[in-house]
């Protein structure tokens, strides 16, 4: 029985050192999104409000500005 729980222990050490390491993914930036936009000077409609149209250009998308979280702790 002490040769089998050995064996484990050793199996598990094993296992433990050779797993590899976690990577921080890196954050998405403005490259990673491939969206069509119009050349410079280009007429353009302007939409107010929730509108389909079968124009194909795309003028801006999502708000990528960062800010920190910030949390209160305590009463």
């Amino acid at each position: 029985m002490w040769v089998q729980v050995a064996i484990m222990v050793v199996s598990m050490a094993i296992s433990y050192l050779n797993q590899p390491k976690a990577q921080k993914p890196k954050p998405a930036g403005l490259s990673d999104f491939d969206m069509p936009v119009p050349d410079e000077g280009t007429p353009q409609c302007v939409y107010f409000g929730d509108c389909w149209t079968g124009d194909w250009q795309v003028l801006s998308f999502g708000r990528f500005r960062t800010s920190k979280i910030k949390s209160k702790s305590g009463k």
